[in-house]
């Protein structure tokens, strides 16, 4: 069976609804994933905009999601630490937690990357995607994306 992350707002290639967007109440979407490798130690979700002007925009790093987590609910605090233990790294916007989609114009791609970790990861919350993918080089176990749209 392969690893596989699913929303209940939006399904893969389709619009994220406002709610989610800086249009809306600019919250965090849900998201629900499957069973992962029996050997994982916890999970870690990257969500990027590859079409932003500026280059990739990264709207939200989490990790050390617990092994035992099978979703992240809607509306997900923005704090640094949340009670199970995970951790929120930076954005491109340099805070933590979710931001969610803003394109200056037209329509841009969102993907959610989750990845199933053989380990926890010795990262503070001041770390951003690229320290996140350098610590999980060598751990990754599976990896699963969905991707939404949004235009402004």
């Amino acid at each position: 069976m392969s690893f596989e992350i699913t929303s209940p707002a939006f399904t893969n290639a389709e619009a994220i609804p406002a709610d989610y967007s800086c249009k809306g109440r600019n919250i965090s979407p849900a998201l629900t994933w499957n069973e992962p490798p029996a050997a994982a130690q916890s999970f870690a979700l990257i969500m990027d905009d590859p079409d932003a002007p500026m280059g990739t925009w990264v709207h939200w790093v989490i990790f050390n999601i617990p092994a035992s987590t099978r979703d992240l609910k809607e509306s997900t605090p923005t704090d640094a630490k949340l009670s199970d233990g995970s951790l929120q790294g930076k954005t491109s916007a340099g805070s933590n937690g979710y931001h969610g989609p803003c394109p200056p114009s037209g329509t841009h791609r969102y993907f959610f990357k989750l990845y199933a970790l053989d380990t926890m990861l010795d990262l503070s919350s001041n770390a951003d995607k690229k320290d996140l993918l350098a610590e999980m080089e060598g751990h990754i176990l599976a990896n699963a994306e969905l991707m939404g749209t949004f235009s402004h």
